[in-house]
Order: structure tokens, then sequence, then C-alpha cells
């Protein structure tokens, strides 16, 4: 099977980048806004734009003729010929400037003029130095936030979100995995664990003959380096700079192999101390008996018999568990561990002691309760985001867009009626789906948010979320989520600590105190699947949990295409331990207006 790769992402790169560059050179400010805004209407395009005609991308939101033109001369050429001038205008070390979250392009414009920093390195060193100190717009609150987003930067090293890694991975899966003699074939390590982001994208795949899929991964179009090839195990690097370590096993060690290779390191080591203990060896190739250390019940001549038949298993002789990762987890005494959970935080004491928890699942969620349509920022109709939701599957759906107080998506009163009017009447229209209508909530500085209480009465669903004022200090932060918690018609706090992956921290507040704020009030939690947000974080989830709080588990979506996200936000909640009754839309449309209605008659 080959998969057909979009050439959005390349196009949304390149009018994104252009919008940096207007912006840097201090361009027209309106321009650049317009081409950001094209860049994630083409991002969001359900469609490959290289298949458009010109007549289609000028129906995508934001594209106009000369937006298209140059979009068109980007496919046709590689290149966009504006997009180069503004280039050489500008030293390539600026460009390095603008990727520190929370230093914009103007700034690194200013430190490149003013003091000839032209490199991230040369602007730690002169905070360092206090250089930056008279310097307009730079005070000590400015030089501790670009030290703070250097760290991040740092910090983020070439590490990789989770829908970039997974979309590589499910390309290579899905190209190794057509090969004759493939037994089976699935992506491991960090990114099967849905940690927030990978280092590299680790592929495994079962076959009695190694060499034809190492020689097909070299092959692949999106192969732009072999790092290493071999027969035990190659490396590859894309066009995109991933990393992709593809190991061939043998069937018949598949689950230990699988194991192993899903990690993580802190988990793995558990597993094998635990073998120790029961007189066994664990390895990727299976679970072994250590010789004159049989376990009970186990014939001393089985090791010896195995070491003369089992060559193929290696030194140790043939496993007593290996095929699957259920037989190779019995073998130590354990059910089987879901991966979301092997970071050895507890999942091996609960294994062993009351039982694990029944993590919920993608199938579990019923439905969507944030998500946004063109009516603020969303790319897509309220009607296509309403197929689109039903088409998944779900019961009830929510329309969510922002609210006033969000002045740039300059939503009214008259606005938020008609869509509600609008909502009503496509109400059951898709495969019976309940839709509800919402509205995004904008958490002011003293905990406020939009519309008297009048008129939130009349939404089915109010999500609120900080989207401004991040560096409030840690009490006055806290007293504003708490505040928010305590309104009687805020139902959801949507991605609570506003953190960007890399780009931006959460905000400082008593988590503790909010997350009780939450549970006491009866005000859920978003896990926003956004790949650049999940948030709130696997370990906020945790804790969150143990103070009583429940969690609704949204994509946010600002497109069709992110409705998928979902997968995301799923594999954040199960790192979070929670089940599917934790989760408010994962139960049934009675029991979830219940809950929304927060004690109110």
């Amino acid at each position: 099977m080959v998969r057909v790769v979009r050439r959005n992402e390349e196009v949304e790169a390149v009018l994104q980048e252009y919008a940096d560059l207007i912006a840097i050179t201090r361009g027209d400010a309106f321009k650049a806004r317009a081409y950001e805004k094209a860049a994630r209407a083409v991002g969001g395009c359900a469609r490959d734009v290289s298949r458009l005609s010109e007549e289609e991308l000028l129906g995508i939101p934001g594209v106009g003729k000369s937006i298209a033109g140059k979009v068109t001369e980007y496919l046709r050429t590689g290149t966009v010929g504006v997009v180069e001038e503004r280039r050489a205008m500008i030293p390539a070390g600026v460009r390095e400037l603008i990727t520190i979250p929370t230093l914009g392009p103007k700034k690194a414009m200013a430190l490149y003029e003013d003091l000839s920093i032209s490199s991230v390195d040369e602007l730690a060193e002169a905070i360092r130095r206090e250089r930056l100190r008279g310097l307009k717009g730079f005070g000590p609150k400015t030089e501790e936030n670009i030290l703070h987003g250097i760290a991040l930067l740092r910090q983020a090293g070439g590490r990789i979100d989770l829908h970039t890694a997974m979309a590589v991975a499910e390309e290579v899966v899905a190209e190794l995995s057509a090969l004759t003699g493939c037994e089976n074939c699935v992506y491991a390590g960090s990114l099967r664990r849905m940690r927030e982001t990978v280092g590299d994208v680790d592929i495994l795949v079962a076959a009695r003959a190694s060499r034809p899929f190492m020689d097909a991964l070299t092959a692949l179009p999106a192969t732009a380096e072999v790092i290493a090839h071999g027969g035990k195990k190659t490396s590859i690097r894309t066009v995109k700079g991933i990393q992709v370590d593809l190991r061939v096993l043998p069937p018949h060690s598949w689950g230990a192999g699988l194991q192993y290779f899903t990690g993580s390191k802190a988990h793995n080591i558990r597993t094998r101390t635990m073998a120790v203990r029961h007189g066994l060896k664990l390895s990727e190739y299976g679970i072994f008996e250590v010789p004159g250390k049989g376990t009970k019940g186990t014939k001393g001549t089985k090791s010896a018999k195995g070491a003369a038949s089992g060559k193929a298993a290696g030194a140790e002789g043939r496993p007593v568990a290996s095929r699957t990762e259920d037989e190779v987890y019995a073998r130590l005494g354990l059910p089987w561990i879901p991966p979301t959970l092997r970071e050895d935080r507890g999942e091996i004491e609960a294994a062993l002691g009351d039982g694990l928890p029944e993590l919920v699942t993608e199938d579990d969620v019923r439905g969507d309760l944030h998500t946004h349509t063109d009516l603020t920022d969303g790319l897509a109709p309220l009607e296509e985001m309403a197929e689109a939701a039903a088409a998944r599957g779900y019961a009830y759906y929510a329309v969510t867009d922002h609210a006033p107080d969000l002045y740039m998506e300059q939503m009214t009163d008259e606005k938020a009626l008609a869509q509600r009017r609008r909502v009503r009447e496509l109400d059951g229209a898709y495969h019976g789906m309940r839709l509800l209508h919402g509205t995004e909530l904008n958490i002011g500085p003293d905990g406020d948010v939009d519309w008297p209480a009048d008129f939130l009465d009349g939404f089915d669903i109010r999500v609120a979320s900080i989207h401004s004022h991040f560096a409030l200090g840690r009490a006055a932060m806290t007293k504003r989520l708490v505040r928010a918690c305590e309104n009687p018609y805020v139902n959801v706090i949507g991605h609570p600590t506003t953190r960007l992956i890399g780009r931006r921290p959460g905000v400082d507040a008593d988590w503790d105190a909010v997350y009780a704020a939450c549970a006491r009030t009866g005000t859920a939690l978003e896990v926003n699947a956004q790949p650049d947000r999940l948030d709130l974080r696997d370990e906020d989830i945790t804790r969150a949990k143990e103070l009583g709080a429940k969690f609704a588990i949204d994509t946010d979506a600002h497109s069709v295409l992110h409705l998928a996200f979902l997968r995301y936000g799923v594999g954040t909640a199960q790192r979070g331990w929670l089940t599917k009754d934790d989760v408010i839309n994962t139960w049934p449309l009675t029991r979830l207006k219940r809950f929304l209605r927060k004690g109110r008659r």
C-alpha cells in the first residue's frame, strides 16, 4: 500500500515563513497577518493543494489571487521569488533568533541592527554580560523571558511532536507491511508510549529475512540520508530531518522484541530485574532460563535441550516466552501492561497489587466538546465540521467558537445567536448526532469571563480558557483560575496551563488549589489534544485525578483534519491513568447534561 503524501505542510511552511519575513523587515502588519492565516488554512485543508485548480485554491479561506499565485509558483518550481528576495534581506542569524520562544521578529531584528547579535549563543552571552540593558524595549523582564525561551529551545533540541512523528511512522509501516515476508510491522519506542515528543522513530518488523526490508527503507522517496545500513538495524534520515531506525526480528521473538524496544528504559530495568529474581534472563529475543537457576516447576534439562535446538535464539538457547507481549509479561507474573503506562510510575506495583486501571480508549469517546468553525478562527463551516464529526461515529458534538473578549475574532451577540439557531436546525441531521451550542470564553486577569450570566445561560456548554496575561504572579494566577472554576456557567477549563510545547511554558499557579477547585465546583479540566499543546500534561492529569477532578478530552479542532487529533489526547489521558469514568465526554448525553448544569436548576 502506498500512502499518498499531501504537500500542504510544505506550502504552509513557506507561507508562514513569508509572514515572518514580512514582520522581520517591518513590512505591512496586515499583510503578514493575512499570510499567517492563509498558511493555517492551507495546512488545515483536507485536500492536497498540489491537486487543486486555481479556482479551487481560491476556495480555501484566506487564499486570494496573490497568495494562490505564490502557492502555484512554489508547487511548480519549489521556490517563491518574493520569499527568496526577503530571505536575502535578512541574515540567517536573525532567522535563527526568531525560533526562540517569546522573541518576536521585530526584537530579533533590533538585536541584530543595534548589537550585531546573529545567533542564539551570542544572545545568551549578551544577556549574561548585560549588553541589552538600555536597549529600547528590553527590560529585565524581557531578558528573563528570552532566557527562558532559549532554555525551552535547547530543551526541545531535535525532538519531534507526536503528529509529525506519527505521520512518518505510519507511512513507513504502510510501505514495509506491503512487502512479501512481512509477518508484522509496527512503530515502537516513545511514539508507541505516546510521549509528548519523540527523539526518533522506531520501526519493528517480524520477518525471516531482514535484507528486503532494510533495502526498502533506504529506497523510500522520503529518505534523504542513509545513516547506517546493516542486517540487524538500518537508520535513515528523512527529507524533514527525522531519524527512522528499523529493526527486523525473527517472528518467534516478536513479543519480546516489541516489549524491549517499546521501553521505557526505566520500565525495562524493572522487568529485567523481575526476570533475574525468577532465575531468568530477559532480552529482545525472549525470556530465557539461566542454567542452574531454573524456577519452580521447570525441569533442569529444559535449558540444555533448548540450547541444542534453539540456535536461532542466540547463545541463551530456546526462550521460554517470546512470541507475544502477553506471554512475556505473564512469564514474569504480570498482566499485559499498556504501552502508555510503561514509565516506571507505579504500573508494576499496580499490576502486582490491586490491578491496572481500564484505561480510556478512543472508542470510549462519545463526542468532542471544544471545536471551532469559520465563524471565528476555524477553517471550515459548521456544516462541514458537524458532518465530519458524525462520520467519526460521535453521539454528540459541540461547536465552541470564541467569545467577544478575544477581540480579533470579532464575535458578537448577534453572530452567536444566529449560529445557535443554525445549530438547533441541524441537531440530529447528521446520522442522529446531537449538536450542542457552546462557546470558548476568555478568562480575564481577575477571573471574569465574556458575557453576562443571562446570555451564558443560553449555551449548552461553556469552555473557559486563558488567552492573555500569561505573566501574572502565582497568587494572582491561582485566584484567576479558581474564580473561573467557581463561575456557575463555566463547565471546562480549556488548555489549562496554556503551554505550547517547546515554545511557551505553562503559567505559574498553585495547581493543587486549582485542581481542588475543579473537583469542588464540578468543573472539568481539559486534556487538549492539539499536538503542540497536550495540555494538561500526563503528570498534571495524575495529580488532578488524585484530587478528585474530572476531565474532557477535546481536540480544539480548527479544521476537519484536526478532529483526528483525538488520538493524541487519549494517549496523554492514558499516560495520566484516566478511565472512561474520569472523562465527561465518554458519558451518555443525559449524564453529561447533568454535569454541565453544575447544580443550577
